[in-house]
């Protein structure tokens, strides 16, 4: 018996070619997961999968724009025909380029951003649910954030998909089908790169990377956690929001009072007016 549990399942990892998509994806075929990395720029695409191979891990390469419904659709098509059914779908790719207060944004840019980051997610959880229904299994990951004033766009698109992984998970709960949502803090990525090097992110964000200072973190913490997450063990955590600082274990513990708090989720509370 193999000692990884994940050996022989299949994953989808979006944004794939760089950044945090590209160590989820090591991480997982080291695992001895088959790993679909997808994303638009086809040579990031081949370093990344070149990589996996020399690891040791199987892993291939799809281009396709995760906001077109007939690109998703073909892509899961072709993940299945040629690695088998997809059991872990990783929603990693995102877009943030909208940075200033809402009011000096050009629309354009704030509505892209935004339909990107939640219309990807949509599009791939649709594709693969219909088999992960039928199969009664399946783990989707979807990669959020928390946000910051002046890229408002990014913030709010993140929190709809926390929102998304909370009503989703309730929606396929009865089909064995577990969906998290996961973060990471700040790590030196392309996305993280503009915000504190672009002409508009020196603009509006002056003192971002000053305050960022001793608060970076590798980005090799995505790849764990996204193996926990779809390891299994963690699946009483469905629905929630979680970051490499969390203690996961400690989680599993103290459920019971997550569940009825409603922690680790965007939530309205609101004063408890009950009679003394």
């Amino acid at each position: 018996m193999s000692s990884h549990p994940l050996t022989g399942q299949t994953a989808i990892v979006t944004g794939g070619g760089r950044g945090f998509g590209r160590e989820i994806a090591r991480a997982l075929a080291k695992e001895g997961v088959k790993v679909a990395v997808v994303a638009r720029s086809a040579d990031q695409l081949a370093e990344t999968v070149s990589l996996i191979q020399s690891e040791g891990g199987q892993a291939i390469a799809i281009t396709a724009d995760v906001t077109d419904p007939s690109a998703v659709c073909a892509m899961v098509e072709q993940v299945e025909r040629e690695l088998g059914a997809v059991d872990i779908l990783v929603n990693n790719a995102g877009r943030l380029t909208s940075i200033a207060p809402v009011w000096e944004s050009d629309p354009n840019e704030w509505w892209r951003d935004v339909e990107v980051n939640i219309r990807s997610v949509f599009l791939c959880c649709h594709a693969v649910l219909k088999g992960m229904t039928q199969r009664r299994r399946g783990r989707i990951i979807n990669f959020s954030s928390s946000g910051m004033p002046k890229v408002s766009a990014y913030d709010c698109s993140k929190v709809a998909v926390t929102r998304l992984t909370d009503t989703l998970a309730q929606e396929v709960k009865e089909y064995g089908i577990s969906v998290f949502a996961m973060t990471v803090g700040p790590t030196h990525t392309e996305l993280m790169d503009y915000m504190i090097e672009s002409e508009v992110g020196r603009k509006w964000l002056p003192d971002l990377s000053t305050w960022l200072e001793g608060k970076w973190q590798p980005v090799e913490l995505a790849g764990t956690l996204a193996v926990a997450l779809a390891s299994g063990k963690y699946d009483v955590l469905t629905g929630r929001w979680v970051s490499p600082e969390d203690d996961l274990d400690d989680m599993l513990k103290r459920i019971g009072e997550i569940q009825n708090d409603n922690l680790y989720a965007w939530s309205v509370r609101s004063l408890n007016t009950t009679a003394e």
